[in-house]
């Protein structure tokens, strides 16, 4: 009830107490403060920026998995090679996570779920490695860059997104360089790698809709099927390196920087991004390879090469996530 005595002439001023009572009083919001809208709480600001940060580190990691893949090409096919990617990632996720007690209590519809997932990281790694048997790395990372610009392309809606997503695109093509010329049968198993990992990202959202944690237990159920998918058909060609240390441990090395560490990564952002900014944040990788190049192996970067990372970089800054597409963290994701 209002009160009708007159104010108290000796009582303190309270500049949070005011604020209130204007609000109150129904003013506009410009006269609610001389700052207007009071500034982001730091934990939002943080938990805004952290699937961006998990995306960056996947990225670094992206581009370890190769380095320790080409100390096999020369002893292992491209078949052995996946399957010791496969497995080898596998097994940490196994012992990570225990994928069995998840699986026992699961609904027929997510078991379906995994199944769909395992076939998937079965036949794409398989595909990536026979593409890059036949075709320049850069050819076969343009061709598989395809499926996220469909996804984006997509879920944009309004023009400044689309204007992001051309930007991307154009830096892509300048830091790839791609140049169609190879064997045939190389183009086939990258357009087939692009079609599989389109269904990848759609997959991986899925997984991730219940929340981080929730995902990484059912990608660990799913590299578990991939892994007995994938042994029938590859494990022959992996056989070579079972008598050297040196590949048994590279090949571990590709697993867990091609395989563990990125696709926890995504299921942390998926968990918290739009389909479609994930997609576009792909546009990060061939960058970043780019960046890792100057930095760890001193290569110099090109005037296209530079203009491609802006164009990125520009194109990422510019896009803006549909409203409430980035989600915070919740009780499920706790490991």
């Amino acid at each position: 009830m209002p009160s009708n005595l007159p104010p108290d002439p000796g009582a303190r001023f309270d500049p949070d107490s005011f604020q209130m009572a204007r609000a109150a009083a129904g003013l506009p919001a410009c006269l609610r403060g001389v700052r207007g809208r009071p500034p982001a709480h730091p934990a939002n600001a943080a938990a805004r920026a952290a699937p961006y940060g998990y995306f960056l580190i996947g990225s670094i990691f992206h581009y370890l998995g190769p380095a320790c893949a080409a100390l096999l090409f020369t002893a292992v096919a491209p078949l052995g090679v996946a399957w010791l990617r496969i497995a080898s990632a596998a097994i940490v996720f196994a012992l990570w996570r225990r994928p069995w007690k998840t699986v026992r209590t699961m609904a027929p519809r997510d078991l379906r779920l995994i199944g769909a997932l395992g076939l998937t990281l079965a036949a794409m790694n398989a595909s990536f490695y026979l593409a890059i048997a036949h075709l320049p790395l850069a050819t076969v990372g343009a061709i598989e860059f395809l499926g996220p610009i469909a996804i984006a392309a997509a879920g944009m809606r309004d023009s400044r997104n689309r204007v992001a997503l051309a930007m991307a695109v154009v830096g892509v093509y300048l830091l790839t360089e791609v140049r169609f010329a190879g064997e045939p049968l190389g183009y086939l198993f990258a357009f087939a790698n692009c079609g599989l990992f389109m269904a990848y990202l759609l997959i991986g959202h899925r997984l991730a809709a219940q929340g981080a944690a929730s995902g990484i237990d059912r990608l660990a159920a799913a590299m578990t099927v991939a892994a007995l998918i994938a042994t029938p058909w590859c494990l022959p060609d992996a056989l070579p390196a079972f008598g050297t240390p040196a590949l048994i441990l590279a090949g571990i090395g590709v697993g867990l920087s091609s395989s563990v560490i990125p696709y926890v990564t995504d299921q942390l952002a998926m968990a918290r991004l739009p389909r479609e900014t994930f997609a576009l944040l792909l546009a990060i990788l061939p960058a970043m390879a780019a960046l890792i190049g100057l930095v760890v192996l001193r290569q110099r970067l090109l005037p296209a090469e530079l203009s491609g990372i802006a164009m990125v970089a520009a194109g990422i800054a510019l896009h803006r996530p549909r409203p409430g597409g980035i989600q915070p963290s919740n009780a499920r994701e706790q490991s």
